[in-house]
């Protein structure tokens, strides 16, 4: 994929409500005319999206469980058996998720069928519901996805993890997705979109409110894999054939984690300090508003910051700091030149980097006997592209 696809997130994800940057005042027209001049020839779209470097072939499907909005939905990465003649996973699978996006960035209604004819074709390089590869155990990580994104954009971070061997699951969370649906009565999808900021609403009650939603669909996610893991039936709301009982005894329960993006990353923070069965978590340039002071005391569990250099800012690396209590393990670095849209699927420049950081993380904190002890050294900012801490912490002022 074009490292200039970077253009797309000027319609999308997590970030446009969070920071001072503003997307909003691009002109329509140049943004349309960039988004040509990216186009391959022939508008090719197989595989725009990296695979994961890991050694094991990866499979990718959906799960609903229980057809309502406070049921839980996920988008799984796994080890797969490597099926050559499996069909790829579509990356962006409904038209709502394109108008979803336009509604958050306020753009009319236009760009929503133009989205979908540029980007509706997309697919990753992970197999739709390709066996899953039984045999062993491999750790689980719950994914939470940014403000204004769903579950199917962070599909670079999740099938490079499920290609070193993990189950990733992906969250869509049903009060801040740009879009999201669940079955009414009569089983037919009922969409919800983001709904915005109104004035007078207070920012910090209602992203507080919603971070403690998250966290709770975070755990609601453990539940459902966990119960899956135990043998326990489960229906999947959606008509797919992938069998979960394959899944039997896959997972080690001491072996669970949670990774999150921007208000994902504040998510992270939220859930391990009320979910010990979370052994660690990581935060992709987490954006700290909706937490209170209250969590600072309540994370036992080892944390790892991996963070943009160009969206981060003093008073929210200071409320990171906050979280360095006396006992617990706490890292922090920072990705040079980075920007905060690195982590979602659009740029990749920075995610080889926080994956090879991220799985030196896991290992140590999951007690994996794995190699990937060889990127530890990521974990104290010691390569050339990389802050230890934060550019406002000393020496880097």
């Amino acid at each position: 994929m074009s490292s200039k696809y970077v253009v797309f997130l000027c319609f999308c994800c997590c970030v446009t409500r969070v920071h001072s940057i503003c997307w909003h005042s691009l002109n329509p027209f140049v943004w349309l005319t960039k988004m040509h001049s990216i186009m391959p020839p022939g508008s090719s779209t197989k595989h725009n999206i990296p695979g994961g470097k890991g050694p094991y072939s990866v499979g990718c499907t959906d799960l609903m469980f229980k057809p309502t909005r406070e049921g839980s939905f996920l988008r799984l990465y796994y080890p797969s058996q490597d099926v050559k003649d499996q069909e790829s996973t579509v990356w962006i699978p409904n038209q709502e998720y394109f108008t979803g996006l336009t509604k958050f960035l306020s753009r009319h209604r236009f760009w929503d069928k133009f989205l979908k004819l540029i980007f509706g074709s997309v697919k990753i390089p992970a197999k739709w519901e390709a066996p899953f590869k039984s045999g062993e155990k491999y750790p689980l990580i719950i994914f939470s996805h940014g403000l204004g994104a769903f579950r199917t954009i962070y599909s670079a971070i999740g099938m490079d993890l499920a290609s070193h061997g993990f189950i990733v699951a992906a969250v869509e969370h049903r009060y801040d997705s740009s879009a999201t649906y669940y079955f009414n009565k009569t089983l037919s999808k009922t969409w919800l979109y983001y709904k915005n900021l109104e004035e007078g609403d207070n920012e910090y009650s209602l992203r507080h409110s919603q971070v403690l939603q998250r966290a709770n669909e975070c755990s609601s996610a453990l539940d459902l894999l966990l119960d899956i893991n135990s043998g326990k039936s489960v229906k999947n709301e959606l008509d797919l054939k992938f069998n979960f009982e394959h899944l039997k005894n896959a997972t080690d329960p001491s072996q669970v984690a949670i990774i999150g993006h921007s208000f994902g990353g504040a998510t992270v923070i939220q859930t391990l300090s009320q979910d010990k069965r979370f052994r660690c978590g990581i935060a992709l340039d987490a954006w700290m508003l909706p937490l209170n002071d209250q969590v600072n005391s309540r994370v036992p569990q080892p944390l790892l910051f991996i963070n943009s250099e160009k969206f981060q800012y003093l008073k929210n690396i200071q409320k990171m700091r906050a979280l360095y209590q006396p006992g617990t393990e706490r890292k922090m670095i920072t990705i040079k030149g980075s920007v905060h849209q690195n982590f979602p699927d659009f740029t990749f420049l920075a995610l080889d980097l926080s994956n090879k950081a991220s799985l030196a993380f896991l290992q140590k904190h999951l007690g994996l006997h794995r190699d990937y002890d060889r990127w530890a050294h990521l974990l104290d900012g010691k390569d050339e592209n990389l802050i230890s801490g934060s550019p406002f912490d000393e020496p880097h002022l």
